[in-house]
């Protein structure tokens, strides 16, 4: 079975992304080409195009098929790629197809389902993606999610703009809260020291026990949220993880329980969770994710004890100048003949 692990060169992998500033920008030698996907704000395309030459699909009128066969038929065919982490370019076979001359693809977000990860390491493909550069400001926006289902901060406001009224619910305090945790990578790691700083219990369940933490582990899911007054979904979509909310762990974390996920829609069984919600059978939930982004079900958008917004975690600009920085450090690692800054690495 092949897994896959996000390295990086910082000595506590769970610890929040920093990155120094880019070096200033230098051309490379032989100006090599890159392929670019991904929309990049105007400052940090003129930072590439300083270092590199650019094969910009936006500033193409090609539909992205034909503009890939027009890049791959040039004379300086492009070596890397910077990609989408939204899926809508799927890297696989069919697209390494299209563009045979690509060494390195550099995702712009942590999470990796639409790179076929076996498939570009047969090509020897390698692959960088953003880990950790997310991890501060996702877990900041997990609390605020909870607090904001626990204390009815939206509903209120809700409330007061409709009516021009004050709106007094009782709320449930944070502290003292049992927090379950599915995937303890660098984002759910941030999240535990948030909620531990809360006063609340962490647990949590991932692909094996970690021993350098002290948090209580759940060899499933299911006993996890039997556990947890809160669970929270901070793990990698892959297929192991596709549903890992499913009805019969929403069923096992109970009336009072509250639901937060800032990883992939599809981790939760959507259809299952809005059941859930109608009948009763949880308290609540904090969604930032949805299975068919950009579409929202009708049905939680009438929900008072619901919290929704759209995939804008990572959103801040620190983050976005560290995203900028570190793909530019990953692509001219790469034209060096460097190690990776975030390379991933898939083993059995």
């Amino acid at each position: 079975m092949l897994a896959i692990r996000s390295h990086s060169t910082d000595s506590d992998a769970a610890s929040e992304f920093r990155i120094t500033a880019a070096s200033p920008a230098r051309q490379m030698p032989s100006s090599p080409s890159v392929l670019v996907l991904y929309r990049l704000k105007p400052a940090i395309l003129a930072d590439l195009a300083g270092r590199f030459r650019l094969l910009d699909s936006h500033a193409s009128p090609l539909p992205l098929d034909a503009f890939l066969v027009a890049a791959a038929a040039g004379d300086d065919p492009p070596r890397a790629a910077v990609v989408p982490g939204s899926g809508v370019v799927r890297i696989d076979a069919a697209f390494l197809d299209a563009v045979p001359s690509l060494g390195c693809i550099v995702s712009v977000s942590a999470g990796l389902n639409h790179v076929d990860l076996p498939e570009c390491a047969r090509r020897g493909v390698v692959v960088a993606n953003a880990a950790g550069i997310y991890s501060a400001d996702v877990a900041d926006y997990a609390v605020g999610l909870l607090i904001d289902v626990l204390r009815g901060v939206s509903a209120g406001d809700r409330f007061l703009r409709r009516r021009g009224e004050f709106f007094s619910p009782l709320g449930s305090r944070l502290g003292g809260r049992r927090i379950g945790i599915i995937g303890l990578g660098s984002i759910g790691s941030a999240i535990a020291r948030r909620f531990e700083a809360f006063g609340c219990i962490v647990s949590y369940h991932s692909r094996r026990q970690k021993h350098d933490v002290s948090y209580g582990y759940h060899a499933t899911v299911l006993d996890l949220a039997a556990s947890s007054d809160v669970l929270v979904v901070a793990c990698a979509l892959t297929a192991e993880t596709r549903h890992v909310v499913d009805r019969a762990v929403l069923d096992a974390l109970g009336s009072g329980g509250v639901l937060v996920n800032v990883a992939r829609g599809t981790n939760v069984d959507e259809a299952e969770l809005v059941r859930a919600l109608a009948e009763g059978r949880i308290a609540g939930a904090g969604l930032e994710v949805f299975e068919d982004e950009p579409n929202v079900p009708a049905q939680l958008l009438g929900m008072e004890n619901v919290v929704l917004t759209h995939h804008q975690a990572v959103f801040t600009p620190e983050a976005m100048a560290d995203l900028d920085r570190l793909v530019v450090g990953n692509l001219e690692a790469f034209f060096a003949g460097t190690p990776l800054l975030t390379p991933v690495l898939v083993f059995d």
